[in-house]
């Protein structure tokens, strides 16, 4: 039997927050990092470089790990200078946001569907957030970028949550255009 996009996208989006919580665990319940609470606005620069360089230098470790064959997915660990771009972007707002709300994608991985596909998830997403424990999801509709946002966060403020960004095939060459514009003004 052929597993459809539908059942492709519930299975990365399982493995994703599978390794979100095993990485966690590895990572933060050793006793060798400090654990920050992430639902606060304040944490060093340094705990968020430390744990990005740490999830760098093993994700694909932990992906190798999984079953993902015939899933088509793309992933990126976040850049050091794509974080201080962040940090220092947020640092400018009036009103502070805890950092788990928006350091969200350190870790983020992007699939590409059909129109109907995404239809499909978007009705299936409430169901999958409680199944999987998904910190949220939001469909972004703007004219300059369109894409459906998932979360993992595995209901831990002491984790980092991750990105797994839904797009329609007809969306693509848009949002790449986006993100270049708006999204890499740190290089130069």
């Amino acid at each position: 039997m052929q597993m459809t996009n539908i059942k492709r996208t519930e299975q990365l989006i399982a493995v994703i927050n599978d390794i979100h919580l095993q990485f966690s665990q590895d990572y933060f319940e050793t006793g060798k990092v400090e654990k920050h609470n992430l639902s606060k606005t304040v944490v060093p620069t340094e705990h968020i470089l430390r744990y990005r360089l740490n999830l760098h230098e093993s994700i694909n470790d932990y992906l190798a790990g999984h079953n993902l064959d015939g899933i088509t997915y793309y992933y990126r660990v976040k850049t050091s200078e794509s974080i201080h771009d962040k940090i220092s972007r947020y640092a400018k707002n009036n009103d502070q946001y805890p950092v788990n709300n928006w350091m969200n994608d350190i870790f983020g991985a992007r699939m590409i569907l059909c129109t109907s596909d995404i239809e499909q998830i978007i009705e299936l997403l409430d169901e999958w957030q409680n199944t999987y424990g998904l910190k949220n999801w939001y469909l972004r509709d703007k004219p300059e970028y369109r894409g459906l946002h998932v979360y993992f966060k595995n209901k831990s403020n002491f984790c980092f949550p991750w990105e797994l960004q839904l797009w329609d095939k007809n969306d693509v060459a848009h949002n790449i255009e986006n993100h270049r514009l708006y999204k890499r003004g740190f290089v130069k």
